[in-house]
């Protein structure tokens, strides 16, 4: 699919502009400049045809804004990705060195670039739009895109403007997997070290990262969608806006993911926020892999690991079957292992069981420990199956599913998980009136 990239200094529209292109609020957008930082995804499609867009963070050179450098090398980044380029400037504030700069980065890249002066909501301002030619990119496009004006001209350049080979194809049914975990715990130094580049910026200020990065991994053998989100940290620490909209984020890819790769910090423990993380993928059903990282910053002894695992299975309980491997990020130490234990609870989420095979294995267990009598009544179940859905669910059928109790529940999802490899996922088991 054919990409197009905006770019341009902090706080000219882009973001705005690439939330109407996607048609949904996808990219945060506040006046606070240099709030994009990350390059972030979408889709678009104009009169039958569909193309991905890149919205990246300000340009900007020489300050203080320890993200500025970041930046620039993301802006680099979307350029060679690109197959068109949205050059933004601002009708307002004319030609400023930032925009000359730009320009000049731009005539260089070889690739063809739109020049599109923003913020033009009245007639009046059209009288400043020939300044815009002096950057030597062409005929200027002049929008408003808060209101739309002129985006229709703008979009049908973009589309004369694509590679005539490049056909819409459907987005691929790959995994879906979510890094998450609370803010600085090290999800995009672990994205990064996965992708042998520097794709999402890592910086040791928490917050980093604001939006949620796809990125499509294929090599040695797997393919799969990889995702980082920002962190999540307690609702009463979101104090910014941005912090507010980065939190949404990150639950809203929680919900689009097939398996979370749920990140802990081996120097700070186990704490209460990633244990409202833990049971937000849960409860959105998600496959889940837990990953210590910094283990390399811990004293050990024989005991350590054992302890340490045994302390998250502790607070994860009742649902703690739940792989968990210990990193050290920097040092690349068992960071494949992360991918294949992921692509392995995927395989898990995606398991089915055969009826007679739950029947012949569970109806004797059920036989030899029945469900306890509630009031004189016993309890008979008669027939299980697995219910098309897209985590594991089973449906026992039984006379009087009213009288059992969650402990019965869990016995028999232990007794599921001890004959065939669920680990990871969460299992949904229903009683219904036979």
């Amino acid at each position: 699919m054919s990409i197009v990239a905006i770019v341009g200094r902090p706080n000219v529209g882009k973001s705005t502009f690439f939330n109407r292109l996607v048609g949904e609020r996808k990219a945060i957008v506040d006046p606070t400049a240099g709030t994009t930082r990350d390059r972030h995804y979408g889709k678009s499609d104009w009169n039958g045809r569909e193309f991905s867009v890149i919205d990246t963070g300000g340009y900007a050179v020489d300050g203080d804004d320890v993200f500025e450098e970041e930046i620039r090398k993301q802006v680099h980044l979307a350029i060679e990705e690109a197959d068109v380029i949205l050059f933004f400037v601002e009708v307002g504030t004319g030609i400023t060195d930032l925009d000359m700069v730009m320009a000049d980065i731009l005539r260089r890249s070889k690739k063809r670039v739109l020049l599109v002066v923003n913020k033009v909501d009245n007639n009046e301002q059209m009288y400043a739009i020939p300044e815009f030619y002096s950057l030597g990119l062409g005929e200027p496009f002049a929008i408003a895109s808060a209101s739309g004006s002129g985006t229709g001209e703008l979009m049908d350049a973009i589309l004369e403007a694509l590679p005539d080979d490049a056909k819409a194809e459907e987005e691929l049914d790959l995994p879906r997997i979510t890094v998450v975990g609370r803010p600085n715990v090290g999800k995009s130094s672990l994205t990064n070290a996965f992708l042998n580049e520097e794709r999402n910026i890592v910086t040791p200020i928490a917050g980093t990262t604001r939006d949620s990065v796809l990125t499509r991994y294929n090599k040695f053998g797997l393919d799969f969608y990889l995702v980082d989100t920002a962190g999540l940290r307690k609702k009463g620490k979101v104090h910014e806006d941005l912090e507010f909209y980065s939190v949404m984020r990150s639950i809203r890819a929680i919900e689009a993911s097939d398996v979370c790769v749920l990140m802990l910090d081996a120097v700070q423990g186990v704490e209460s926020q990633d244990m409202n993380i833990f049971s937000l993928i849960v409860k959105n059903k998600k496959g889940c892999v837990i990953v210590v990282n910094k283990w390399d910053l811990i004293e050990k002894s024989n005991n350590t690991l054992k302890e340490f695992t045994e302390n998250i299975q502790r607070k994860l309980a009742p649902f703690n079957d739940v792989p968990i491997i210990f990193t050290s990020v920097p040092n690349k130490q068992r960071i494949m292992d992360v991918l294949q234990t992921a692509i392995r609870v995927y395989e898990n989420r995606r398991r089915t069981i055969k009826t007679s095979e739950l029947n012949d294995y569970l109806l004797p267990i059920i036989e030899n420990t029945p469900p306890p009598a509630i009031k004189g009544k016993y309890i008979k179940i008669k027939y299980i199956t697995q219910l098309s859905s897209p985590t594991p669910a089973f449906a026992f059928f039984c006379n009087l599913p009213q009288y059992i109790r969650d402990n019965y529940r869990r016995f028999l999802e232990n007794k599921i998980r001890e004959r065939w490899d669920f680990q990871g996922v969460p299992l949904l088991i229903y009683f219904r009136q036979k």
